[in-house]
């Protein structure tokens, strides 16, 4: 798959995650990266690991079809590691929160930890 990489910084991941932009998204990531998700259905002990670009790709695209709102809401940039937070809902009222930490390599996010909880 071949799709165009850039820069990744606060303004560009607001940009991407607000305007449901899968496709930025994933051009924000190296081609070994990896994306760990920590929830309630994937625990600290075993967390979901989504690896490398195409399948980080396939991940950000699910999400971004999906019918909800996503807002960023904080961003703080220290040398590699950006971190930001997120707020989402769905149509139907039920909310969503993430936070995330993205280690970066020569721009790119090469490893990132979501931690995320929502409405039941």
């Amino acid at each position: 798959m071949l799709t165009k990489t850039q820069s990744v910084d606060g303004a560009a991941i607001k940009k991407a995650i607000e305007g449901r932009d899968g496709r930025m998204l994933a051009s924000f990531y190296a081609d070994d990266a990896l994306v760990r998700v920590i929830d309630r259905n994937n625990p600290p002990s075993k967390p979901r690991e989504i690896r490398g670009r195409a399948a980080i790709s396939t991940f950000w695209d699910d999400i971004c079809s999906r019918a909800m709102t996503h807002k960023v809401d904080t961003t703080i940039a220290d040398g590699d590691n950006l971190a930001f937070t997120q707020a989402c809902a769905y149509p139907d009222g039920t909310k969503v929160f993430c936070a995330a930490m993205l280690e970066l390599k020569n721009g790119r996010i090469a490893r990132q930890t979501v931690v995320q909880a929502w409405d039941e």
